[in-house]
């Protein structure tokens, strides 16, 4: 992943921002007596950008991959819809717990850039359906031009969006967390329509890391620089926040590792796994990884 790469992590600074003064808001609102729901991942379970993970002799790596994490940030779907028969395979080749969580086709977010695309669309929810109980949150990814200017048509396609596909929202452009009168306008327009924010974590963008919640759900992107010296402390930073956040009433945790070369990122999710564990009481599924097997 290279969206917010370095060529120097060593000088970045990255210390989790304070948060936001709406969230602890947000959460003690909407606040419910419900279990905790947390899901953690990778971002794909592809074998050759995932070395040294699967074990040797493995045939199918989605049905591997789906009995150590419980989730995947599925960008398959952001370059290509996905016929309905394929999606019911990958339901079929996973555990009853798993999760997928797809982005939204590029050709409605980044070629039509939410413009006349009610059938695209359609067709993507039509097909992701499928997916049924295993169906997480799809997530929205916007061009990092797509400014302030297109509220409208943001506004537009998200109070159309079918209401049945749970939604996240990723703006990149700077101004919509610069501007504090543009930001509000925006997550006014997310807690209308009950649609959770992406948090990103990654090096060159420390200005998406807003810390501003707008459900009581955190679907945080998580992108390792690579850098020895800050990769778990970056972690362990991010524990401290969520269990925070969970003390205010954060009910969902989505929580997906990329790197910029992505060979660490099972051994840092699942770092994050037992962090969690150890911090939250809760009994998430360790990776073998975590095993040496």
């Amino acid at each position: 992943m290279d969206f917010g790469k370095v060529d120097n992590p060593g000088l970045i600074d990255f210390t989790l921002p304070a948060d936001h003064r709406d969230t602890k808001e947000i959460l003690q609102k909407k606040r419910q007596n419900t279990n905790l729901r947390i899901y953690v991942g990778c971002a794909k379970w592809n074998r050759q950008e995932l070395k040294g993970f699967y074990p040797r002799g493995t045939k199918d790596e989605l049905a591997y991959y789906s009995g150590q994490f419980n989730a995947i940030e599925l960008n398959a779907t952001f370059y290509r819809i996905p016929d309905a028969t394929q999606v019911k395979t990958w339901h079929d080749k996973t555990p009853e717990d798993f999760k997928f969580f797809p982005k939204v086709n590029q050709s409605i977010s980044h070629f039509r850039r939410l413009s006349n695309v009610d059938q695209l669309t359609q067709e993507f929810c039509d097909r992701i359906v499928h997916f049924e109980d295993k169906l997480g949150m799809a997530f929205l990814q916007l061009h990092g031009n797509f400014g302030y200017k297109n509220l409208d048509r943001l506004t537009s396609f998200l109070e159309e969006f079918p209401k049945v596909i749970p939604l996240a929202v990723e703006v990149r452009h700077p101004e919509w967390f610069e501007d504090p009168k543009i930001a509000d306008a925006y997550f006014d327009l997310l807690q209308r329509n009950d649609l959770t924010n992406v948090l990103v974590d990654t090096a060159g963008r420390r200005d998406l890391l807003h810390m501003r919640l707008a459900t009581p759900t955190a679907f945080i992107r998580y992108v390792g620089a690579n850098h020895t010296e800050s990769k778990y402390k970056r972690l362990d930073d991010w524990v401290d926040r969520l269990e925070k956040w969970v003390e205010h009433g954060l009910q969902n945790i989505y929580f997906f590792v990329h790197q910029n070369t992505e060979l660490e990122s099972p051994l840092l999710a699942t770092y994050f796994i037992q962090k969690l564990n150890e911090r939250l009481g809760t009994d998430l599924k360790i990776p073998d990884i975590a095993n040496g097997k």
